[in-house]
């Protein structure tokens, strides 16, 4: 299967109710995540979590589609390169 480079952007509102089931999507494809960081706004109990994966379309579509299915979740993500290939982080031919 032919993997992507990919970006996600997740606002998790109401975080202290919604951030346990996000994790447990979080650590399911945690092999196809290659960064995460985060901003806590615990004032106003929301979080911005941003991730680099590395998926195939059907692994980041479903990925994304079981985020979705958490209330109060908002999820976007792009492609920026259409082969993980193109990228060669390790010069690796």
């Amino acid at each position: 299967m032919k993997k992507h480079i990919c970006i996600v952007g997740i606002l998790v509102n109401q975080k202290s109710e919604h951030a346990p089931k996000v994790q447990q999507v979080l650590t399911k494809y945690g092999s196809l995540i290659l960064h995460r960081s985060g901003i806590p706004y615990s004032a106003c109990d929301r979080g911005i979590i941003n991730l680099t994966m590395e998926a195939s379309a059907d692994e980041l579509n479903t990925f994304v589609s079981e985020l979705q299915d958490v209330k109060d979740i908002v999820v976007n993500s792009l492609s920026l390169f259409d082969d993980a290939e193109e990228l060669n982080v390790c010069g690796i031919k």
